[in-house]
C-alpha cells in the first residue's frame, strides 16, 4: 500500500489560501514543494488542478473530483475516495497530497508524514489545513529562513504509533 504523505505551506492559524490561491508566494518554498514531489504521484482536487499553471512535470497528478475531467497523459480521475484508495493500495510508493483543503480533511486520518512549511505570518483565508493533535505526530524542524521579512520552517511531522 502507498504511504501518504501530506504537504502544504501555512500561516499561524493553518491558513492555506484565499478565492483559490496561494497566500504566500515565497520562491525558496516553491524550490522545496518541487524537491518533495518531484517523480512522485501527487493527489489534489480539482479546483487545485485549476489554479496551476498547467500538469507539474515529471509528476502523476491523481485527481479527486466529482466532475467529469478529460484523462490524459500524467492525469488520472478518480470521482469517488473509494476507488483513488482501492489503487493506492496496488501500488507500494510515497505518494503526496498537494491540496486544496477538502482534499486535505479526505487524506488526513490515513497520513503517515505531513511535510509543512509553518510561516510566521497570518493572512484573511477561506482554506485551512487541518489542525494538527501535537500528541499524534512527532515535530522536526529541518531549517528556518526568511524571506522579505517573514520567517518560515520546513518541518516534517510523522505520525507516531502508524
Amino acid at each position: 500500500m502507498a504511504t501518504l504523505t501530506l504537504i502544504a505551506a501555512v500561516g499561524k492559524n493553518n491558513e492555506l489560501g484565499k478565492d483559490n490561491k496561494l497566500i504566500w508566494h515565497i520562491p525558496d518554498d516553491m524550490k522545496f514543494f518541487k524537491e518533495q514531489t518531484i517523480n512522485k504521484k501527487i493527489i489534489l482536487g480539482r479546483k487545485t488542478l485549476e489554479s496551476l499553471p498547467g500538469l507539474l512535470p515529471k509528476r502523476i497528478h491523481l485527481v479527486l473530483t466529482h466532475q467529469s475531467l478529460k484523462e490524459k497523459e500524467n492525469l488520472k480521475v478518480y470521482n469517488n475516495i473509494e476507488d483513488l484508495l482501492d489503487y493506492l493500495d496496488t501500488i507500494n510508493e510515497e505518494v503526496m497530497v498537494i491540496g486544496g483543503a477538502k482534499i486535505y480533511e479526505k487524506f488526513f486520518p490515513k497520513a503517515n508524514k505531513v511535510i509543512l512549511t509553518e510561516i510566521e505570518d497570518s493572512s484573511p483565508a477561506d482554506a485551512y489545513f487541518p489542525k494538527l493533535n501535537k500528541n499524534d505526530w512527532t515535530r522536526k524542524i529541518l531549517v528556518t529562513k526568511e524571506y522579505n521579512g517573514i520567517t518560515y520552517h520546513h518541518v516534517i511531522y510523522e505520525r507516531i504509533n502508524k
